[in-house]
């Protein structure tokens, strides 16, 4: 199982990582591995601000549909277009490739209650 050391993780198994006051987010390796093979991702809320914990979209695979949840509060600044004709990349590279919006952080505080990579591999071995 990968779960980079750079990172910060939700339990809704939601990878963050921020630069400054942008965060980028995916869905984990773990979560990637449990949906199956993505085949849609629908994601209208670019330039939309979005509360912590809100529904910012909904990733569609084979098995089932599972919402994505914003793991901190702000305005959704870009979605990856890549994903509109490729949504396999989450699958395929979901820590890079595969990442799915970037946000501008609305309270940085927020980012205080992301999960650490042990925190997440704690969380999944349980």
């Amino acid at each position: 199982m990968n779960i980079p050391e750079e990172l910060k993780y939700t339990e809704e198994h939601e990878w963050v990582k921020i630069q400054d006051n942008i965060a980028t987010v995916g869905i984990t390796d773990f979560a990637q591995g449990e949906l199956g093979d993505i085949v849609y991702l629908e994601i209208d809320t670019l330039d939309s601000e979005i509360a912590l914990n809100e529904v910012f979209g909904t990733v569609e695979a084979v098995k089932t549909v599972s919402d994505l949840f914003m793991p901190v509060g702000g305005k959704v600044i870009e979605t990856n277009s890549n994903l509109e004709d490729k949504p396999e990349l989450v699958n395929d590279d979901p820590y890079g490739e595969g990442w799915i919006i970037k946000i501008n952080i609305s309270d940085l505080s927020e980012t205080e209650s992301l999960l650490s990579p042990q925190d997440y591999k704690n969380l999944i071995d349980s």
